[in-house]
């Protein structure tokens, strides 16, 4: 344990900032990798479907209802969620759009 906290410790001579500074670029280049594009990946997959969504279409909303779109404005779209019950929304508020048809 003693040999591991020396191994990080600074260097007398003052050559020990260069390797912490590897290591913090080494953390975020894993950040970068494994949590920030696949995130940034998956928004631009959702709203290219919201972009291109149709009449007819099923979508999830953030809330969790599941329905068909029966209409579509600019900004907004109508979901029928059940027989004669439908609900007005913000496209923003779509997850998925086509869950296992």
């Amino acid at each position: 344990m003693y040999t591991f906290l020396l191994f990080f410790a600074a260097n007398p001579e003052g050559g020990g900032n260069a390797s912490g500074l590897i290591f913090l670029a080494a953390i975020f280049l894993v950040f970068y990798l494994f949590i920030i594009r696949p995130q940034s990946k998956k928004q631009k997959e959702i709203q290219n479907k919201v972009a291109a969504i149709k009449k007819g279409d099923k979508i999830v909303t953030s809330g969790g209802i599941v329905g068909l779109v029966t209409s579509i404005d600019d900004d907004s779209v109508m979901l029928e969620i059940d027989k004669d019950v439908k609900v007005k929304l913000l496209k923003n508020a779509i997850v998925d759009v086509n869950p296992q048809k």
